[in-house]
């Protein structure tokens, strides 16, 4: 009985209005769940009231510090040699790391006390950050360390107590001049001038541990050269409070050219050290001696010496002067000499006291440098680093040509020494001659007078090196202190990051869930999965009423006839005894719901139509049209119970519309449509009816639509949007592939016009029905499942 099928014309759309109507359409799917982006709105509204309410104006906090240029003209660069100061070079990249170093933070957050904050409770959600204003200042006397994160709130009664809430909520009065102990320490609260002006606020005291603190301003902190041609940084800092940003910013610059100077001074240091040693031990030595000359003249009733005796004391002193000088030079060699075999990159370098060499000068401030730059690396970079090994090389080469000039020098003094020791011996044997009394006190005095010499020497020495180490200058200069921007409104931006969540999150889950569903949602996505036709699109239709076709030009009734005009084309030229098997893959797909309605829409224009309800398991038609289910049906024609006259009823709803129904209930359905009674059944409507229209079970359940269909003359199968399962089509695929339904079709049932993008297909607005009311209806239609 099949009929061959007809191939409809396939219009193709424009590239360009294809993309404006896929816009369209996605905007329209969006669209249906307006009700949740109402919902996404509110919720980041309400959110963003609450953030403007507790978000706190932040201030950028900027200072500027120049790094003066290591290249120096050479006046300054004698002056410096000459006050024996270290020249330091410095590399613009280090001083920034040494800048951003936790060491150097850590030490502002212990000088500014930033670990410990003060909040004034404002409301239930806001906090008013106290910083120089605090009624209290928290001292903690012993810890536990352990006071990470701990927060406590306390509310001011007057000048000599507080109340401490406890965990319960509770308030315990205490006292100002009281320690505190509990689980992070021992503490105590000062109170501040500003006390009585929060009497009775509640204060939030917040610990945060010094390390994590440190971190923190590490991150926040931003150090960068302001210009590649200068060597200017540019310091800043983001913070709510904007004098406590700038205490932090000028504070660290105070600390970092702090431990600048003192990096320069350090082999100044070593000098003075060097000197102050000397000269404690050379005190008491020139006290002793000086009481004992003074003891020799009184028991002896000396007045004087002789003039040979003072010239001879004299020649010997000037001698003696220079012996003390060669004896002071060899010990700071001896000092240069075990310095340079220590095996460490690190440390104060060595005193250049009275060392005239220029060569080894110069060598010395090179070594200072570079163990200035390795301890600058070291605090920033483990000493696996890479750079570590030519540093370290560095160094080596520079002691070793160290080593080399020290053994030189070292054998030049000692052979001045030996010089100076064969004057003293003539000059000693010179006054054998002069009377026992005055050569005691000539030999007594001399010893007084190298003392003396040397005590003045040193004291010299060290007026110079002390001048130097007062004025030692930074190598950098402060070109503005900290200052603040005014407030970063913030409130543009929480309102643009409200609305995109707002609006992007439901959108996100609307994208997330037609994403990850598995129904069929367009009929795109049939298309690129078989190539079975789509003869049809037909609306949801939300009316109980299963019979939803009538005169009237609803949209529903419209694409209902336009499935009837599509049937002529199906059929060619056959007008009478056309077959038609509807079916699905499912239950619920509508093949009931398109039976009895195409068949009314056939009747409607003068089509003798019959529907025959073969759904023997789960019957639905006879209840459709308001029809007895207990008169005979098609089983009892096939078993031979009923004739033909029997079992047709008339449909009520047009003269042109009968039906049969099912008929009694039987347990094998499946063997009774095998029987010849059924076809001889068919083949005797069709000599009556113009068409026949079979309501047929699911045929991924059971076979009986495949049974039916070597019976008819085409297959339409329903296919339900946001019902019918993906893998539905790969079935559909198999069907149509084996020909085990014949001249298949496909149904696309209830659309969902707007749910799914499909408003620009069905606009009521052509039809009799098309009203304001009726659009303004559906939008609000199904509220709560539009979410």
């Amino acid at each position: 009985m099949s009929t061959q099928p007809v191939q409809f014309t396939t219009f193709t759309i424009p590239e360009k209005k294809a993309q404006a109507t896929d816009i369209k359409s996605a905007f329209n799917r969006y669209l249906y769940h307006w009700p949740l982006f109402i919902l996404g709105l509110i919720i980041a509204m309400a959110g963003l009231f609450f953030y403007l309410k507790i978000a706190k104006p932040v201030y950028e906090i900027k200072a500027s510090l120049q790094i003066k240029d290591e290249k120096k003209t050479p006046d300054q660069q004698l002056a410096l040699e000459k006050l024996d100061l270290v020249n330091n070079a410095k590399i613009i990249e280090n001083e920034i790391e040494v800048l951003k170093s936790k060491q150097l933070i850590g030490q502002v957050v212990q000088d500014l006390k930033l670990w410990v904050s003060y909040q004034k409770k404002e409301g239930f959600l806001a906090e008013q950050d106290l910083y120089k204003s605090t009624p209290i200042i928290f001292n903690l006397l012993e810890s536990n360390g352990n006071f990470n994160n701990k927060k406590f709130n306390i509310v001011i009664k007057d000048k000599n107590s507080f109340y401490l809430q406890l965990s319960n909520g509770k308030l315990k009065e205490l006292s100002f001049k009281d320690h505190f102990t509990n689980s992070f320490g021992t503490w105590k609260l000062e109170p501040t001038a500003t006390l009585p002006q929060y009497q009775g606020e509640t204060i939030v005291i917040t610990l945060t541990d010094p390390d994590n603190t440190a971190l923190q301003y590490q991150k926040a902190i931003d150090v960068s050269l302001s210009n590649k041609l200068a060597t200017t940084l540019a310091l800043s800092l983001n913070d709510a409070v904007p004098q406590r940003g700038k205490d932090i910013l000028n504070r660290l610059i105070y600390n970092y050219n702090l431990s600048g100077k003192t990096e320069k001074n350090r082999e100044t240091k070593s000098t003075l050290d060097f000197i102050d040693q000397r000269l404690s031990s050379l005190s008491s030595e020139l006290a002793q001696a000086e009481k004992e000359i003074e003891d020799f003249k009184s028991s002896r009733g000396l007045t004087d010496i002789s003039s040979d005796s003072k010239i001879s004391l004299e020649n010997m002193q000037a001698n003696d002067t220079r012996l003390n000088e060669v004896n002071v030079q060899l010990s700071v060699i001896d000092g240069i000499e075990n310095y340079i075999n220590s095996s460490k990159n690190t440390g104060r370098a060595p005193a250049t006291l009275g060392i005239t060499d220029p060569a080894l000068t110069v060598m010395i401030g090179k070594l200072s440098e570079l163990q200035l730059q390795h301890d600058k690396l070291l605090a920033t970079t483990p000493e696996t680093n890479p750079d570590f090994e030519a540093i370290n090389n560095q160094i080596q080469t520079t002691r070793n040509a160290i080593r080399e000039s020290v053994r030189n020098i070292r054998a030049s003094l000692l052979s001045s020494r030996q010089k100076l020791q064969g004057f003293n011996a003539k000059f000693e044997s010179s006054i054998k001659g002069i009377p026992t009394q005055e050569r005691e006190y000539v030999s007594m005095k001399r010893q007084q007078e190298i003392k003396e010499n040397l005590y003045t020497y040193l004291l010299q020495k060290r007026e110079e090196v002390a001048v130097s180490y007062a004025s030692t200058i930074a190598d950098d200069r402060i070109v503005d202190y900290a200052y603040s921007t005014p407030a970063k409104s913030n409130q543009s931006l929480a309102f643009a990051a409200a609305l995109a969540l707002g609006l992007g999150l439901p959108a996100g889950l609307i994208y997330a869930r037609n994403s990850l569903s598995n129904k069929i949602t367009s009929l795109q996505e049939i298309k690129d999965q078989v190539t079975v036709p789509v003869i049809a699109e037909l609306p949801f239709e939300a009316s109980k009423n299963p019979i939803v076709i009538n005169s009237g030009a609803t949209a529903i009734s419209e694409q209902f006839r336009a499935l009837r005009t599509k049937m002529h084309y199906l059929y060619g030229e056959k007008e009478s005894g056309r077959v038609t098997l509807l079916t699905s893959s499912i239950p619920s797909e509508g093949k009931s719901f398109v039976s009895s309605n195409l068949a009314l829409a056939l009747a409607y224009s003068g089509r003798k139509t019959i529907v025959l309800e073969l759904d023997l398991r789960k019957p639905q038609l006879t209840k459709t049209f308001n029809l007895f289910g207990n008169r005979p049906g098609i089983t009892d024609y096939i078993l031979g119970k009923a004739d033909l006259s029997a079992i047709i009823q008339a449909s009520g709803l047009d003269q042109n519309l009968d039906l049969i129904g099912s008929g009694i209930n039987t347990n094998n359905p499946s063997e009774l449509l095998e029987r010849k009674q059924l076809k001889d059944l068919i083949l005797s409507l069709q000599n009556i009816y113009d068409d026949i229209i079979i309501d047929s079970p699911p045929v991924h359940l059971v076979p009986d639509a495949m049974i039916l269909s070597r019976l008819t003359d085409q297959t339409l199968y329903m296919v339900r949007q946001g019902f019918t399962e993906k893998s539905e089509l790969n079935f559909i695929k198999e069907l149509n592939d084996q020909k085990q339904l014949t001249n298949l079709n496909l149904i696309f049932n209830g659309i969902e016009r707007i749910k799914y993008g499909y408003g620009y297909k069905f606009n009521n607005k052509y039809y009799s029905q098309g009203k304001k009311s009726k659009i303004y209806n559906s939008m609000f239609s199904n509220f709560f499942n539009r979410f």
